[in-house]
Order: C-alpha cells, then sequence, then structure tokens
C-alpha cells in the first residue's frame, strides 16, 4: 500500500510592498500630525502624546522612529526641503545643471526651486525660535545652516568651473549670493510679510542671482524687482 501523503500547505506570501507602503502612510500621518501641532501651539507646548494621539499612532512608535521632538523637526524640514513629486529638488536640481549650458536658464529654475521649497519657512522659522532655549534645536539649526552652505559652496564652485561667474565675483563671493537667495528669511520678508506671489518670488531670486554674478552682456535685462510680464 502506498502511503497517504498530505498535501503541503502553502504559506502565505509575506507581502513587504504592502508593509513598506503602511509604514510610509505611518511616518507620513505622523509628521503632518507634528507640523500643524508645533505650528499651532508652539515647539516647547507641543507633546509627544498629543502628536501620537493625533497620528493614531503610541508614543513608542514616535520615538522609536524619531528620538523625540527634535527629531520630527528635522524630519518635516527634511521632507519640505525635497520639494514636490517623487525625485528631491536638491537631485532635480543638479541633473538640470548638469545638462543645462545657458546660465540665465540655470539660475532661472534655481529660482523655482527655491520658491519650491521654500514651504518649509514656517518650520524654519519655529526651529530658530525654539534654539533660543532649546540646545538640541539650537544644533539643529546650526546643523541646517551648515548643510546649505555647503551646498551653495558646490553650486558656486560649478558656476566658476563652469567659466559663467563675472571675473571680479569670487567662489565665496558667489557663495554668499546663492547662501542669501535661498534663506528662508527672505522669503518670510517678501512673500508671508509683503504678500509677493510665489511667481514673482521665483523671478526675482533669479533677477537677483543672474545681475549679482553672470557678466554683464547676459544680464542687461535682468534687474531684480522688473515688472513680471502681464
Amino acid at each position: 500500500m502506498e502511503p497517504i501523503v498530505e498535501p503541503v500547505k502553502s504559506k502565505r506570501r509575506y507581502d513587504s510592498r504592502f508593509r513598506q507602503a503602511q509604514a510610509r502612510r505611518s511616518r507620513e500621518a505622523i509628521l503632518d500630525a507634528a507640523q500643524r501641532r508645533f505650528l499651532e501651539a508652539g515647539y516647547a507646548a507641543t507633546t509627544i502624546a498629543a502628536i501620537a494621539g493625533e497620528a493614531g499612532v503610541s508614543v513608542e512608535t514616535i520615538y522609536k522612529a524619531f528620538g523625540g521632538k527634535s527629531g520630527l523637526v528635522r524630519a518635516i524640514y527634511d521632507r519640505g526641503m525635497t520639494g514636490r513629486g517623487p525625485i528631491p529638488a536638491y537631485q532635480r536640481s543638479d541633473e538640470m545643471r548638469a545638462h543645462e549650458t545657458d546660465p540665465e536658464t540655470i539660475m532661472r529654475k534655481w529660482g523655482l526651486l527655491t520658491t519650491e521649497v521654500a514651504s518649509v519657512t514656517p518650520i524654519r522659522l519655529l526651529m530658530r525660535q525654539a534654539a533660543v532655549t532649546d540646545p538640541e534645536m539650537a544644533t539643529l539649526l546650526k546643523d541646517s545652516d551648515d548643510e546649505r552652505l555647503t551646498r551653495m559652496q558646490h553650486h558656486a564652485r560649478f558656476l566658476a568651473d563652469r567659466g559663467h561667474l563675472r571675473p571680479d565675483v569670487t567662489v565665496a563671493e558667489a557663495t554668499d549670493i546663492l547662501w542669501t537667495c535661498s534663506s528662508v528669511e527672505i522669503y518670510e520678508l517678501l512673500v508671508l510679510q509683503r504678500g509677493w506671489s510665489q511667481r514673482r518670488f521665483a523671478q526675482f531670486i533669479a533677477d537677483f542671482m543672474i545681475a549679482s554674478m553672470l557678466p554683464d552682456s547676459l544680464s542687461s535685462d535682468a534687474l531684480p524687482g522688473k515688472p513680471l510680464d502681464g
């Protein structure tokens, strides 16, 4: 008699993609809740428990993923700096400049990208305010400043290597100009306080960079604050 062989039950396949998507949704929910709480109540008054309650997760989940309030602020800031879309803004910037040969076009696109990532301005202002009394936020603020400065030095060297800078503009000066144009402070003044549109701000930033760094032959029509067509 042949032995009876029982069918082997197949194990349910572990769907890692589903779990990853679920983790991303949970992360976004936490960051959205944290951003709302921080901007409404302020950094000091916001608790991890309140964020967890709004996001529908446990306090332990937040501590495990972000390490605390300063980690949440950092994650919110980093998310804003990636800009819109699946490809981070800094990556799009590098890819664009690698293929674009016209320096004015590069700076006009930089103006648009600067405006796009300026959505971090409210959280950046929160960081600046909290840094006065909170050592962790002071460190975070300095780290973000250092990272932006390094990136602007990177851009300035690129412009110099391509021969795009005016002879009287050094890499250090170009770095300072780019550093200023990419600051949230200038966005705060012109957009948040003076009510400029995103489009007007993007053109102003591009005009300023062109007039400040490019040879006169390229920038004779680029005057900061020049009225927009239409």
